[in-house]
């Protein structure tokens, strides 16, 4: 069930999210199931599959945003260090960073259920 205290349990710092929705708790869970259906975790796998590190970087860059304004730590922490290694256009195996990035999204969708 998606509440304060399961997304406190979860690690995510709903102070800071709740502040960023004017302290609106019901607009601030209405808003948090779309960070676990966004389309954009798709895109960045797909794009990085296809070796298109600039259509990878976009997607993780516009998600970190949506998951930074809504203080899901939990996911914006690797979603954030993808972010940066995608800017870089390092060349390494993306698939650990990614691995971790669904997992953490998978655990905020089975709260949303």
């Amino acid at each position: 069930m998606l509440t304060i205290e399961n997304l406190e349990k979860f690690g995510a710092d709903t102070k800071e999210g709740l502040e960023r929705c004017l302290g609106d708790e019901g607009f601030y869970l209405m808003l948090v199931p779309s960070a676990a259906t966004d389309e954009n975790y798709e895109n960045i796998k797909k794009s990085i599959e296809a070796g298109k590190l600039d259509d990878a970087f976009e997607a993780a860059h516009a998600l970190k945003g949506v998951l930074g304004n809504l203080a899901l730590t939990p996911i914006y922490d690797p979603c954030s260090e993808l972010t940066e290694h995608l800017r870089a256009r390092d060349k390494m195996d993306y698939a650990p960073l990614l691995r971790k990035l669904f997992a953490q999204r998978d655990k905020l969708a089975s709260m949303i259920g």
